[in-house]
C-alpha cells in the first residue's frame, strides 16, 4: 500500500541552495533508483526531493560481484555505479518522475572533468530541480574519491560544472578525507550551492572460513546506522564552515535521527540504506520529523536548523 506524509500544520518546507523542497527529506543516491521501484510503497512525489542513482555519460558496467556484504548495523557495496547512463535517464526515468510531480535531483557522475560536465550539459533540457555532483564515490578506479580527495580538483570539477549550469549544484563530499571542512570550503568557494554529505565510509570485510574478501574489490563503501556519529559530526564542522547550506546523511532511519541531523546544521537530510530494510522509510522519516516537532512545539521545521547547544 502507498503511503504519503501525514497531515500536519508544521511548515516543512526547506530551500537547499536554491533547490525548494517541500519537506526536508530526500533520497540518498544509489539507494533509490529514480524512484519507480518505490513507488507502490511512497508516494514518490511527496518527498522534498528524489535524488537519482549516479548518471555517467555513457552506461557503466559496475564492479565484479559479490559487491554487498552484510556487516554488524550496517553494509558494504561495491557497486560501481553501474549505470545505463544519461540518455536512458533522460528518455524514461526523469518523464515519469516529472509525470507524478515529483522533484528531481540528479546525482552526476565521471570519470573525468569533461565528463561531468558532459553529463550536466546533457541534462540542461530535461526536467531537473539540481545535481548532486558525486565527487565522493569510494568504489570507481577513476574519479570519484580522488577528485574529491585534492583541494585543487575539487575546484576544478566544481568550477566546471558551475560554468556549465545555472540550477543548484549541490556537490558531494567523500569523508575519507584528513579534513572535510577544508575540502568543503574549496567547494563552496568554486560555486556550490550547497554541501552533501557523508558518502559511505571505506571498509572491507573478510569470511575468516574461506580466509577471502567478502567482496571482489576487497574495500567497498560502508553505510548504515553504525556510520551515523561520524556523519553527525563532519555535518556539524561543515555547517560552522561553510555559508551554504548542508544535506546531511549517513545512517538515518527514523525522525529524531534527522532531527540530529538538523540540529547539527544539516538543512535537509537523505535517506539511504534503511530504504534497503524499509521501503518506506522515507516517509516513516517525514512522519518522525513532524511528531517531533509538534511534541516540541516547533512551528518550523527550518527552526531546527544549527539550534545545537552546546
Amino acid at each position: 500500500m502507498q503511503r504519503s506524509p501525514k497531515e500536519t500544520s508544521v511548515k516543512l518546507a526547506v530551500n537547499l541552495g536554491g533547490l525548494a523542497m517541500k519537506n526536508p527529506v530526500t533520497t540518498a543516491s544509489g539507494t533509490f533508483g529514480a524512484g519507480r521501484e518505490y513507488h507502490d510503497f511512497v508516494d514518490v512525489a511527496a518527498l522534498g526531493a528524489v535524488t537519482t542513482k549516479g548518471v555517467s555519460l555513457n552506461g557503466w558496467e559496475g564492479n565484479a560481484s559479490p559487491r554487498i556484504a552484510e556487516t554488524a548495523s550496517g553494509m558494504l557495496n561495491s557497486i560501481g555505479l553501474q549505470n545505463p547512463g544519461v540518455a536512458h535517464l533522460k528518455e524514461v526515468e526523469l518523464p515519469w518522475l516529472a509525470s507524478i510531480g515529483a522533484t528531481a535531483m540528479v546525482n552526476v557522475s565521471g570519470h573525468s572533468f569533461d565528463e561531468y560536465v558532459a553529463v550536466i550539459e546533457a541534462l540542461e533540457e530535461a526536467p531537473v530541480a539540481a545535481y548532486e555532483v558525486n565527487i565522493s564515490c569510494p568504489n570507481v578506479d577513476a574519479g570519484g574519491m580522488t577528485m574529491g580527495c585534492h583541494v585543487p580538483s575539487v575546484e576544478k570539477v566544481v568550477g566546471m560544472c558551475r560554468a556549465a549550469t545555472k540550477r543548484p549544484l549541490i556537490v558531494k563530499l567523500t569523508p575519507n578525507v584528513t579534513d572535510v571542512a577544508e575540502i568543503a570550503r574549496a567547494a563552496e568557494a568554486a560555486g556550490a550551492d550547497g554541501i552533501s554529505l557523508i558518502n559511505t565510509l571505506l571498509g572491507m570485510a573478510i569470511d575468516a572460513r574461506t580466509r577471502t574478501p567478502k567482496l571482489a574489490r576487497v574495500v567497498g563503501g560502508f553505510s548504515g546506522p553504525a556510520v551515523k556519529p561520524v556523519a553527525l559530526r563532519m555535518v556539524w564542522q561543515v555547517a560552522q564552515a561553510v555559508k551554504v547550506p548542508v544535506l546531511g546523511m549517513g545512517g538515518i532511519s527514523t525522525g529524531e535521527d534527522a532531527v540530529e541531523f538538523m540540529l547539527a546544521g544539516a538543512t535537509a537530510v537523505a535517506v539511504g540504506t534503511a530504504n534497503f530494510v524499509n521501503p518506506a522509510a522515507t516517509v516513516d522519516v517525514i512522519d518522525g520529523v513532524i511528531d517531533y516537532c509538534e511534541e516540541q512545539g516547533v512551528a518550523d521545521v527550518n527552526e531546527l536548523i544549527g539550534a545545537l547547544t552546546c
